[in-house]
């Protein structure tokens, strides 16, 4: 067992969903609510909480298969960004800035789960 605390992924996912939750989702319109917001936060949610549930499991495959749903999650939150983007939900720059976290906790992903699987 790990503790995910520890883990830069996690602490880097977890600075993403933050990102989302505060600065994102909070500046969609009323009527998004049930649509691209709940989306969205669900897809951002779901990063660090697979991280977490991953470090409970006892093998490297086990805690990679966890790593694989979040990276999914995290080009789901892509596509919600991009397309609050360009429905002018979001500015320009908030854009760039959500973007840079989730392609770092992306690339995070990858490294981490390319690393997990090539364990002896």
């Amino acid at each position: 067992m790990r503790d995910y605390k520890k883990l830069d992924i996690w602490k880097k996912s977890h600075e993403m969903y933050m990102y989302v939750k505060k600065n994102i989702a909070a500046k969609f319109p009323k009527e998004e609510r049930y649509e691209l917001t709940s989306q969205l936060l669900r897809a951002a949610l779901s990063v660090p909480l697979n991280i977490v549930e991953g470090c409970g499991r006892y093998t490297d495959k086990d805690f990679a298969h966890f790593l694989d749903n979040a990276l999914g999650s995290t080009n789901e939150a892509d596509y919600c960004c991009l397309a609050s983007a360009e429905l002018n939900y979001i500015s320009p720059d908030e854009y760039k800035t959500i973007n840079k976290l989730i392609n770092e906790v992306r690339a995070m992903l990858i490294s981490f789960i390319k690393f997990l699987r090539n364990q002896p």
